[in-house]
């Protein structure tokens, strides 16, 4: 299966899911705070460099459960401030 590239929109929202997820965690360590959301460090590395900016939705909740960060707030937290001219058409 050939994976359609992402637009520029869609980058720069999960940049932002990246940086709110790196700033939540704060001092905790990065594996602290994988092992918790029973990810892999590696897998929460590369979400919050921003190398998986579309990560699977049960990812994404495990680590707001993890960090105490309210689905609904991180998801309006990711999009705020993005040119929404370029946010992708949906069927």
């Amino acid at each position: 299966m050939v994976r359609t590239p992402l637009t520029p929109w869609e980058r720069q929202r999960g940049e932002r899911l990246g940086a709110l997820l790196r700033e939540a965690r704060g001092e905790r360590s990065m594996v602290e705070v994988a092992a918790w959301a029973g990810l892999s460090a590696e897998t929460l590395r590369k979400i919050e460099t921003g190398r998986a900016p579309t990560p699977a939705f049960f990812t994404v909740t495990a680590l707001a459960r993890a960090l105490d960060l309210p689905l609904d707030a991180l998801a309006d937290a990711c999009v705020e401030g993005l040119d929404h001219d370029e946010e992708p058409m949906t069927a």
